[in-house]
C-alpha cells in the first residue's frame, strides 16, 4: 500500500507539474534527495519519538514561471506516513512583459498550490500571490499569500477556508574557505472553524531553516552536488491544536541532481 501511495504522489506531482508549464520547457531545473534523522521534542520538553525523514524535492523554471514540489516519506517510533505539496507560480512580469517591480518586490506571481496527505486523506488547495524579494546576498526570497482551502478530509467535517504567509529564502555565503548556505521557509497558516462547529483550529506557525554545508567542494570534487547540515523545525500549536508544540533538530544529507 506505501508503495501505490508513493507512485501516487509522485504521478500527481508530474502531472500537475506539466500541465502547469502549459508545454514549455524548463529553463533550469534542479532536483534533490534529502535524508534527515532526528529526535521529536513535545510540549514540556519532553521526548516524543525518533524520526528519519527521506524527501524528494524538485524546483525547475520556464518561460513563464516556476514550479517546485517534494513528497516526504517520514518513518517513526509510531508507523511511517507520506506527505507532498506542490506550487506553480505564473510571473506576471513576463506574461504581461511589464515591470512589476516595487520597492523590495522585483516581481509578482500568480501562485497555485496543492497539499496532500495519503494518510488522513486530506487535500488543500492554496491559491494566491507570489511576491520574488530582491534582498541583497540572497539566492531567491519569496513571500507567499495564499488561501487555505480544505476540499477534502475523511471521517470529519472538513475546515472552513483559511489563509497561509510563507516566506521562502536561499543565502549563500563563504566562510572558512568553505561553501555554506542558510535556507528554508517560514510560515503562518490563520485559525479556522471545523464546519460542523464542534471545533476551532488555532494559528499555527512552522518554521523549518537549515544550515547547509557543500561537502563535495570541501572534498575537492564539484560544487553544489553534496551537502551535509542541521535542520531545525519549530510547530507551534501543530494540526491547529492549542499548546500542541512540537521541535526538532535533524542531522541532514542532501544530494542534488
Amino acid at each position: 500500500m506505501q508503495f501505490k501511495q508513493w507512485i501516487k504522489f509522485i504521478g500527481t506531482a508530474l502531472l500537475a507539474t506539466t500541465f502547469a508549464v502549459s508545454s514549455q520547457a524548463a529553463i533550469w531545473s534542479s532536483s534533490e534527495v534529502h535524508y534527515s534523522s532526528g529526535d521529536y521534542i513535545g510540549s514540556g520538553g519532553k521526548h516524543d519519538l525518533s524520526a528519519t525523514v527521506l524527501t524528494f524535492q524538485h524546483a525547475s523554471g520556464h518561460k513563464y514561471g516556476k514550479n517546485f514540489f517534494f513528497v516526504d516519506h517520514t518513518r517513526s517510533d509510531t508507523g511511517s506516513s507520506f506527505y507532498g505539496e506542490w506550487y506553480s507560480t505564473f510571473s506576471l512580469g513576463a506574461i504581461t512583459g511589464s515591470d512589476m517591480s516595487f520597492g523590495m518586490v522585483k516581481d509578482v506571481g500568480l501562485l497555485a498550490g496543492l497539499n496532500l496527505a495519503p494518510g488522513p486523506s486530506s487535500m488543500y488547495t492554496l491559491p494566491g500571490v507570489s511576491l520574488a524579494l530582491d534582498l541583497p546576498g540572497f539566492a531567491f526570497a519569496n513571500l507567499d499569500i495564499t488561501g487555505y482551502n480544505n476540499i477534502k478530509t475523511n471521517g470529519a467535517s472538513g475546515e472552513e477556508s483559511s489563509y497561509m504567509l510563507d516566506f521562502n529564502w536561499a543565502y549563500p555565503f563563504k566562510a572558512g574557505g568553505l561553501s555554506w548556505s542558510v535556507e528554508g521557509h517560514a510560515e503562518y497558516i490563520a485559525g479556522r472553524d471545523m464546519k460542523d462547529g464542534s471545533t476551532t483550529l488555532e494559528d499555527w506557525i512552522l518554521m523549518q531553516p537549515q544550515v547547509r554545508m557543500d561537502l563535495g567542494e570541501a572534498l575537492g570534487n564539484e560544487a553544489g552536488n553534496f551537502f551535509v547540515g542541521i535542520e531545525y523545525q519549530y510547530w507551534k500549536n501543530k494540526y491547529g491544536v492549542k499548546d500542541n508544540n512540537e521541535s526538532m533538530v535533524q542531522l541532514q544529507t542532501v544530494w542534488n541532481f
